[in-house]
């Protein structure tokens, strides 16, 4: 026997006349692990409104997204007749009646600045129903869930096969499910490659193996991240790995329509049996259907939480549940801060769509919108740039002229070649050569092309010895010898001075 003496019991320790019995302080922070392993969320399938929308939203947005690339687009001889391609060899973007050049990038800028403040207009309305529905590690996700609940089953049947112990059976069906997780996965690597060179002749050199090599590269880099991000990450890429949960707060106000639990009728909430009265309690029967349908695995009861996508499908689950216990459906709904407020109090629910924050978002679209109709319509078909030799700023002749050399480049921007006049303005008796051509100074533009032109201008020497000033304005004028269209670009004229 231990006797210990008088005084504090410490761990371990026994009291006197007592046996000491070895013990572990627990729920000490030295204890925790400091890792604990992601518990794997098995979303169940539920049946309703919110999810049909899904599945269309899914397919019509996977359809796009796979055959897009194989639609054609006739553009005329010697164009790419692919409606979506972004051509970097040749520095174009065409999408459908649209060629973009380099020049115009600002027009894409424009649609980035566009698809912005869409969303944000979007959230400030309806929270995340981008995340919920359109998002790709949304949609993605979805099919790879679809996949796996073929092969291994709904929620309660995954469970009991990740419990199951490694058999033939359960090696099957996670080969199966992966297997086809790899197949989806190098598809969506092989159709995003197909966006930037012709669909069928890149996907017949991809079979062959014929295809340039960094063509693979950027299936492989596509297909691995799908098929990580879709298939194993899941939940944790809008958790940890997406920005937008943590900026989407800015547009929330308390006229923003999310997926809310209305406790004001659902509290107090316990399990409930048939023929039991529905007063002193809340319509929740605590049955946890809207946590297991939830791809996120949280609990939408426990109010407004970083997690959760606004895909509704605990609405689906929700509103099943009150129609087989005789409830109103709504328990859980899309619904707004002031509404949740003005009913528990008793009042009606009302939707402000029309509210300062949605104004301006509503206004700085309409005129980002209007900035890129403009910018379309106002398009020339032909460009001209010019720029100074650098070294030196202007050669002396031997007769006592002076002479600038410019390097021009125009670019025609129309399917057909022109015939093209050069002249400059500004000085008297200013004369233009272009280096290599003889006689008048007439060029020709290649359809859908860019040309570069070593131009010299020349000033006669009785005019050069009058030029007091290092610099003149002068300006090239581009004249189509057929239509007659006439483009204009300012330049200077570099003189010695005084």
């Amino acid at each position: 026997m231990n006797v210990q003496a008088p005084g504090r019991i410490g761990a371990g320790e026994a009291a006197p006349g007592i046996e000491a019995i070895d013990v572990k302080p627990v729920n000490k922070a030295e204890d925790r692990p400091l890792y604990e392993s992601r518990p794997p969320i098995h979303p169940k399938l539920v049946h309703g409104r919110f999810r049909s929308i899904k599945w269309a939203i899914m397919a019509v947005t996977l359809g796009i997204y796979y055959l897009l690339p194989w639609l054609r687009w006739d553009r005329g001889a010697g164009l790419p007749d692919q409606a979506v391609l972004f051509d970097f060899a040749e520095r174009r973007f065409y999408i459908f009646f649209l060629e973009i050049w380099p020049q115009e990038i600002y027009l894409l800028t424009g649609v980035l600045v566009f698809s912005c403040l869409a969303l944000f207009l979007v959230t400030a309305v309806a929270g995340r129903v981008w995340c919920g529905y359109t998002c790709p590690q949304t949609v993605w996700t979805d099919l790879f869930i679809a996949v796996e609940r073929f092969f291994e089953g709904d929620r309660n049947a995954r469970i009991r096969l990740d419990r199951q112990p490694w058999r033939a059976g359960k090696i099957g069906k996670k080969l199966a499910k992966h297997v086809t997780w790899v197949v989806i996965a190098v598809a969506t690597g092989g159709a995003f490659v197909f966006y930037f060179r012709d669909a069928p002749t890149l996907a017949l050199e991809l079979l062959t193996f014929q295809a340039p090599t960094i063509a693979y590269v950027f299936v492989g880099i596509f297909a691995g991240t799908t098929y990580l991000l879709g298939g194993l990450a899941r939940d944790q890429v809008c958790i940890y790995m997406c920005p937008w949960p943590r900026i989407q707060g800015a547009m929330f106000d308390s006229d923003s329509l999310l997926v809310t639990y209305r406790d004001w009728r659902g509290e107090p909430r316990g399990p409930h049996r048939h023929g039991q009265t529905w007063e002193g309690r809340g319509d929740c029967i605590d049955c946890k259907q809207c946590v297991v349908v939830c791809p996120m695995g949280i609990d939408i009861r426990d109010g407004p939480q970083l997690e959760c996508i606004q895909c509704a499908l605990c609405i689906d689950a929700c509103d099943d549940i009150m129609d087989k216990v005789g409830r109103p459906r709504g328990l859980i709904a899309y619904d707004t801060f002031n509404n949740m407020e003005a009913e528990a109090q008793g009042g009606s629910a009302k939707l402000r769509l029309i509210r300062p924050r949605t104004i301006y978002y509503g206004a700085a679209l309409a005129i980002v919108g209007l900035l890129i109709l403009v910018g379309l319509f106002a398009r020339e078909s032909l460009e001209v740039n010019v720029l100074h030799d650098r070294n030196p700023l202007y050669v002396q002749l031997s007769d006592g002229g002076l002479r600038n050399g410019y390097t021009i480049k125009v670019v025609n921007k129309r399917h057909g070649e022109r015939e093209m006049t050069l002249g400059v303005s500004g000085l008297e008796d200013a004369g233009v050569r272009i280096l290599g051509e003889e006689g008048l100074p007439r060029f020709t533009a290649a359809a859908d092309d860019v040309v570069s032109l070593r131009v010299y201008v020349t000033v006669p020497p009785q005019v050069a010895q009058s030029l007091t000033r290092e610099s003149y304005d002068i300006r090239f004028t581009m004249t189509d010898d057929n239509s007659g269209d006439v483009v204009m670009h300012d330049a200077v004229f570099r003189a010695p001075g005084e």
